[in-house]
Protein backbone atom coordinates (compact mmCIF):
# COMPACT_ATOMS: atom_id res chain seq x y z
CA UNK A 1 0.00 0.00 0.00
CA UNK A 2 1.20 3.51 -0.83
CA UNK A 3 0.41 6.90 0.75
CA UNK A 4 1.77 10.25 -0.53
CA UNK A 5 3.79 8.25 -3.07
CA UNK A 6 5.58 6.19 -0.42
CA UNK A 7 5.20 2.49 0.35
CA UNK A 8 3.73 1.91 3.82
CA UNK A 9 5.24 -0.73 6.13
CA UNK A 10 2.99 -3.26 7.85
CA UNK A 11 2.79 -1.30 11.13
CA UNK A 12 1.66 1.84 9.35
CA UNK A 13 -0.90 -0.17 7.35
CA UNK A 14 -2.30 -1.61 10.59
CA UNK A 15 -2.49 1.90 12.05
CA UNK A 16 -4.23 3.23 8.94
CA UNK A 17 -6.71 0.33 9.06
CA UNK A 18 -7.56 1.17 12.70
CA UNK A 19 -8.09 4.83 11.79
CA UNK A 20 -10.26 3.98 8.76
CA UNK A 21 -12.42 1.52 10.73
CA UNK A 22 -13.03 4.13 13.44
CA UNK A 23 -13.82 6.78 10.83
CA UNK A 24 -16.30 4.49 9.07
CA UNK A 25 -17.94 3.60 12.38
CA UNK A 26 -18.33 7.31 13.16
CA UNK A 27 -19.77 8.08 9.72
CA UNK A 28 -22.15 5.11 9.56
CA UNK A 29 -23.34 5.15 13.17
CA UNK A 30 -27.01 5.99 12.34
CA UNK A 31 -27.10 2.86 10.17
CA UNK A 32 -25.10 0.37 12.26
CA UNK A 33 -26.00 1.39 15.83
CA UNK A 34 -28.65 -1.01 17.22
CA UNK A 35 -30.36 1.64 19.40
CA UNK A 36 -30.43 5.45 19.86
CA UNK A 37 -27.64 6.67 22.12
CA UNK A 38 -29.89 7.82 25.00
CA UNK A 39 -32.63 5.16 24.83
CA UNK A 40 -33.12 3.02 27.97
CA UNK A 41 -33.63 -0.55 26.76
CA UNK A 42 -33.34 -2.65 29.94
CA UNK A 43 -32.10 -2.84 33.51
CA UNK A 44 -28.83 -1.22 34.56
CA UNK A 45 -25.64 -3.26 34.13
CA UNK A 46 -27.39 -6.14 32.39
CA UNK A 47 -24.92 -8.72 31.04
CA UNK A 48 -24.18 -9.09 27.32
CA UNK A 49 -26.81 -10.94 25.27
CA UNK A 50 -27.57 -11.52 21.61
CA UNK A 51 -29.61 -8.30 21.63
CA UNK A 52 -26.97 -6.29 23.54
CA UNK A 53 -23.52 -7.52 22.59
CA UNK A 54 -21.64 -5.40 25.16
CA UNK A 55 -24.38 -5.31 27.79
CA UNK A 56 -26.15 -2.28 29.24
CA UNK A 57 -24.76 0.69 31.15
CA UNK A 58 -25.58 2.38 34.46
CA UNK A 59 -28.92 3.66 33.13
CA UNK A 60 -29.86 0.63 31.06
CA UNK A 61 -28.67 2.00 27.70
CA UNK A 62 -27.01 -0.19 25.07
CA UNK A 63 -23.23 0.09 25.50
CA UNK A 64 -22.40 -0.82 21.88
CA UNK A 65 -24.72 1.90 20.57
CA UNK A 66 -23.24 4.50 22.90
CA UNK A 67 -19.73 3.40 21.93
CA UNK A 68 -20.55 3.96 18.27
CA UNK A 69 -22.23 7.33 18.90
CA UNK A 70 -19.27 8.23 21.11
CA UNK A 71 -16.95 7.56 18.18
CA UNK A 72 -18.89 10.05 16.04
CA UNK A 73 -18.77 12.80 18.65
CA UNK A 74 -15.25 12.18 19.98
CA UNK A 75 -13.62 11.79 16.56
CA UNK A 76 -15.73 14.41 14.80
CA UNK A 77 -15.15 17.06 17.45
CA UNK A 78 -11.43 16.29 17.62
CA UNK A 79 -11.16 16.55 13.84
CA UNK A 80 -12.99 19.89 13.80
CA UNK A 81 -10.81 21.36 16.56
CA UNK A 82 -7.60 20.08 14.96
CA UNK A 83 -8.55 21.51 11.56
CA UNK A 84 -9.37 24.92 13.05
CA UNK A 85 -6.28 25.06 15.26
CA UNK A 86 -4.11 23.89 12.37
CA UNK A 87 -5.44 26.60 10.07
CA UNK A 88 -4.80 29.25 12.72
CA UNK A 89 -1.40 27.89 13.77
CA UNK A 90 -0.01 27.38 10.26
CA UNK A 91 -1.22 30.80 9.10
CA UNK A 92 0.37 32.45 12.14
CA UNK A 93 3.61 30.45 11.87
CA UNK A 94 4.08 31.14 8.16
CA UNK A 95 3.22 34.81 8.72
CA UNK A 96 5.88 35.08 11.43
CA UNK A 97 8.45 33.51 9.09
CA UNK A 98 7.83 35.69 6.02
CA UNK A 99 6.62 39.07 7.33
CA UNK A 100 9.82 40.10 9.07
CA UNK A 101 11.23 40.53 12.57
CA UNK A 102 8.50 42.78 13.99
CA UNK A 103 5.64 40.44 13.10
CA UNK A 104 7.69 37.46 14.23
CA UNK A 105 8.44 39.05 17.61
CA UNK A 106 4.81 40.08 18.28
CA UNK A 107 3.33 36.72 17.30
CA UNK A 108 6.01 34.71 19.07
CA UNK A 109 5.63 36.63 22.35
CA UNK A 110 1.83 36.19 22.22
CA UNK A 111 2.28 32.45 21.70
CA UNK A 112 4.86 32.28 24.50
CA UNK A 113 2.34 33.91 26.83
CA UNK A 114 -0.25 31.24 26.08
CA UNK A 115 2.33 28.45 26.30
CA UNK A 116 3.41 29.62 29.74
CA UNK A 117 0.06 28.46 31.18
CA UNK A 118 -0.53 24.70 31.69
CA UNK A 119 -3.06 23.68 29.04
CA UNK A 120 -5.26 21.49 31.24
CA UNK A 121 -5.47 24.02 34.07
CA UNK A 122 -6.16 26.87 31.64
CA UNK A 123 -8.93 24.87 29.95
CA UNK A 124 -10.46 23.88 33.30
CA UNK A 125 -10.54 27.51 34.46
CA UNK A 126 -12.09 28.78 31.22
CA UNK A 127 -14.70 26.01 31.08
CA UNK A 128 -15.55 26.44 34.77
CA UNK A 129 -16.11 30.18 34.30
CA UNK A 130 -17.73 30.26 30.84
CA UNK A 131 -19.54 26.93 31.02
CA UNK A 132 -19.16 23.65 29.16
CA UNK A 133 -20.95 24.72 25.99
CA UNK A 134 -19.54 23.04 22.87
CA UNK A 135 -18.60 26.39 21.30
CA UNK A 136 -16.58 27.35 24.39
CA UNK A 137 -14.93 23.92 24.39
CA UNK A 138 -13.98 24.15 20.71
CA UNK A 139 -12.61 27.72 20.93
CA UNK A 140 -10.63 27.02 24.12
CA UNK A 141 -8.90 23.88 22.85
CA UNK A 142 -8.39 25.43 19.41
CA UNK A 143 -6.48 28.40 20.86
CA UNK A 144 -4.38 26.19 23.11
CA UNK A 145 -3.51 23.77 20.32
CA UNK A 146 -2.79 26.50 17.76
CA UNK A 147 0.17 27.67 19.86
CA UNK A 148 1.94 24.32 19.45
CA UNK A 149 1.22 24.25 15.72
CA UNK A 150 2.50 27.84 15.41
CA UNK A 151 5.90 26.80 16.79
CA UNK A 152 6.23 23.85 14.41
CA UNK A 153 5.03 25.68 11.28
CA UNK A 154 7.19 28.72 12.06
CA UNK A 155 10.31 26.54 12.41
CA UNK A 156 9.53 24.74 9.14
CA UNK A 157 8.90 28.00 7.27
CA UNK A 158 12.04 29.63 8.69
CA UNK A 159 14.16 26.77 7.34
CA UNK A 160 12.49 26.85 3.93
CA UNK A 161 12.59 30.64 3.34
CA UNK A 162 16.36 30.55 3.90
CA UNK A 163 16.87 28.23 0.90
CA UNK A 164 18.16 29.37 -2.50
CA UNK A 165 14.99 28.74 -4.52
CA UNK A 166 12.99 31.03 -2.21
CA UNK A 167 15.61 33.74 -2.59
CA UNK A 168 15.42 33.28 -6.36
CA UNK A 169 11.63 33.75 -6.23
CA UNK A 170 12.12 36.98 -4.28
CA UNK A 171 14.62 38.24 -6.84
CA UNK A 172 12.10 37.53 -9.60
CA UNK A 173 9.74 39.89 -7.78
CA UNK A 174 7.27 37.33 -6.49
CA UNK A 175 5.05 38.48 -3.61
CA UNK A 176 5.21 37.06 -0.08
CA UNK A 177 1.98 35.09 -0.28
CA UNK A 178 2.91 33.67 -3.69
CA UNK A 179 6.12 32.42 -2.08
CA UNK A 180 4.13 30.94 0.82
CA UNK A 181 1.67 29.17 -1.51
CA UNK A 182 4.09 27.98 -4.18
CA UNK A 183 7.41 27.51 -2.35
CA UNK A 184 6.94 27.16 1.41
CA UNK A 185 3.70 25.18 1.73
CA UNK A 186 4.48 22.42 -0.84
CA UNK A 187 7.81 21.73 0.88
CA UNK A 188 6.20 21.60 4.33
CA UNK A 189 3.26 19.32 3.49
CA UNK A 190 4.64 15.98 4.71
CA UNK A 191 5.85 17.18 8.14
CA UNK A 192 2.63 19.17 8.56
CA UNK A 193 0.54 16.07 7.81
CA UNK A 194 2.50 14.15 10.44
CA UNK A 195 1.98 17.02 12.88
CA UNK A 196 -1.75 17.06 12.06
CA UNK A 197 -2.04 13.41 13.08
CA UNK A 198 -0.11 14.06 16.26
CA UNK A 199 -2.18 17.10 17.19
CA UNK A 200 -5.41 15.20 16.44
CA UNK A 201 -4.23 12.52 18.85
CA UNK A 202 -3.48 15.05 21.60
CA UNK A 203 -6.81 16.83 21.02
CA UNK A 204 -8.69 13.54 21.13
CA UNK A 205 -7.06 12.61 24.45
CA UNK A 206 -7.51 16.14 25.82
CA UNK A 207 -11.26 16.10 25.13
CA UNK A 208 -11.51 12.65 26.71
CA UNK A 209 -9.67 13.91 29.81
CA UNK A 210 -11.95 16.95 30.13
CA UNK A 211 -15.03 14.74 29.71
CA UNK A 212 -13.71 12.38 32.37
CA UNK A 213 -13.40 15.39 34.69
CA UNK A 214 -16.96 16.48 33.87
CA UNK A 215 -15.89 19.60 31.91
CA UNK A 216 -16.06 18.24 28.38
CA UNK A 217 -18.98 16.82 26.42
CA UNK A 218 -22.05 16.70 28.63
CA UNK A 219 -24.70 13.94 28.98
CA UNK A 220 -26.83 12.55 27.50
CA UNK A 221 -24.45 12.83 24.53
CA UNK A 222 -22.20 9.79 24.25
CA UNK A 223 -18.47 10.44 24.54
CA UNK A 224 -15.73 7.94 25.28
CA UNK A 225 -14.18 10.03 28.07
CA UNK A 226 -17.46 10.51 29.93
CA UNK A 227 -18.29 6.83 29.40
CA UNK A 228 -15.07 5.87 31.19
CA UNK A 229 -16.07 8.17 34.03
CA UNK A 230 -19.60 6.70 34.26
CA UNK A 231 -18.45 3.08 34.15
CA UNK A 232 -15.25 3.24 36.22
CA UNK A 233 -16.94 2.68 39.60
CA UNK A 234 -18.18 -0.77 38.55
CA UNK A 235 -14.73 -2.17 37.85
CA UNK A 236 -14.39 -3.13 41.52
CA UNK A 237 -17.52 -5.30 41.17
CA UNK A 238 -16.14 -7.18 38.18
CA UNK A 239 -18.20 -5.37 35.52
CA UNK A 240 -15.86 -4.96 32.51
CA UNK A 241 -17.90 -2.25 30.74
CA UNK A 242 -15.32 0.47 31.42
CA UNK A 243 -12.76 -1.37 29.29
CA UNK A 244 -14.79 -0.84 26.10
CA UNK A 245 -14.51 2.97 25.86
CA UNK A 246 -11.04 2.93 27.46
CA UNK A 247 -9.92 0.33 24.91
CA UNK A 248 -11.43 2.34 22.07
CA UNK A 249 -9.48 5.43 23.17
CA UNK A 250 -6.24 3.45 23.45
CA UNK A 251 -6.72 1.62 20.13
CA UNK A 252 -7.40 4.78 18.11
CA UNK A 253 -4.45 6.53 19.76
CA UNK A 254 -2.16 3.62 18.87
CA UNK A 255 -3.43 3.54 15.29
CA UNK A 256 -2.81 7.26 14.77
CA UNK A 257 0.66 7.03 16.31
CA UNK A 258 1.64 4.13 14.03
CA UNK A 259 0.80 6.24 10.97
CA UNK A 260 2.40 9.38 12.41
CA UNK A 261 5.62 7.51 13.31
CA UNK A 262 5.94 6.35 9.72
CA UNK A 263 5.29 9.85 8.33
CA UNK A 264 7.83 11.29 10.78
CA UNK A 265 10.47 8.76 9.73
CA UNK A 266 9.83 9.59 6.06
CA UNK A 267 10.21 13.30 6.80
CA UNK A 268 13.48 12.72 8.67
CA UNK A 269 14.82 10.55 5.80
CA UNK A 270 14.05 13.22 3.22
CA UNK A 271 15.81 15.92 5.23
Amino acid sequence: MRLFGHRMPLKAQIGLAIVVINALAALLVPVIAPYPEAEVVGRAWASPTAAHWLGLDNLGRDVLSRLLYGARLSIGLSLLITALSFSLGVFGGFSAAVLGKTADMVLSRLVDLLLSMPALIFAMVVLSVLGTDLVVLVVTICLLDATRIFRVSRALAMNIVALDFVEAARLRGEGLWWIVRREVLPNAVLPLVAEFGLRFCFTFLFISALSFLGLGIQPPSADWGSMVKDYSAMIMLGVPTVFYPAGAIALLTIGINLVVDWLTSKTAAEH
